[in-house]
């Protein structure tokens, strides 16, 4: 059931709510580096940041030429990610600052993430945020990952909240494009440098240009509840 009048918060969680992106690198990295492909760079990797993690093996097997099946890959890149997860994986300050502010004032909250359903419970887990995340979902669990709307709808309708009351929280900009395509506000925080310039982000109603390093949790809620 939908109630029209509630708000939600749905955050995207790779680059977001955890600096997930250098182990996803290294994950890719070694991945790649199995079937012989050896010059994957940081550089690379930066232009696949908020696509989904399928979408990103498709495209690079299709680039270097591997036979094996996406599938084949994705398994084996979500086994190196968890293990490097679970050896470490930093929750950017500030974002569980605004996490914890919206929890006490009762707003519902989701995670909603082109990582596979098993990575995202992994890593919730990991950083203790899954106390504060009753609903996750994956891009693996609906037709289209970002920039299709597709997971955030997912996750407005188990949160029983109506998509324009929800507001999405993203640090890329095909997941400020799927929120907009969502008919939800979006908090854009950028992970990379010169991110913001992104067409994606320009749908986007709050935007911290310069990053994990400008976003304040107290601006951000103050304009999370002056929409309320």
């Amino acid at each position: 059931m939908v109630t029209s009048q509630r708000l939600a918060v749905i955050f995207d969680l790779d680059g977001t709510l955890v600096d997930s992106e250098p182990n996803y690198y290294a994950a890719g990295r070694r991945t790649l580096a199995h079937y012989g492909v050896h010059d994957f760079t940081w550089e690379d990797h930066c232009r696949f940041i908020g696509i989904g993690t399928l979408e990103t093996l498709e495209t690079l097997r299709s680039a270097y030429r591997i036979e094996a099946p996406a599938a084949e890959l994705l398994a084996l890149q979500n086994r190196f990610y968890r293990e490097l997860a679970a050896a470490g994986t930093e929750v950017f300050p500030e974002m569980r600052k605004f996490v914890e502010r919206l929890h006490a004032a009762g707003i519902p909250l989701a995670v909603a993430s082109g990582s596979s359903l098993r990575t995202i419970g992994a890593v919730l887990s990991a950083t203790g945020l899954s106390v504060f995340f009753p609903v996750a979902v994956s891009a693996e669990e609906v037709p289209h990952g970002k920039p299709e709307p597709d997971v955030f709808l997912e996750a407005a309708r188990r949160l029983g909240v109506a998509p324009g009351r929800c507001i999405v929280v993203e640090d890329a900009a095909p997941g400020a494009e799927a929120a907009h395509r969502a008919g939800m506000r979006c908090i854009a925080v950028p992970y990379a440098a010169g991110m913001p310039q992104d067409a994606g982000f320009t749908t986007a109603g709050l935007v911290f240009a310069g990053g994990q390093e400008e976003f304040d949790a107290e601006q951000a809620y103050a304009w999370v509840a002056a929409g309320d």
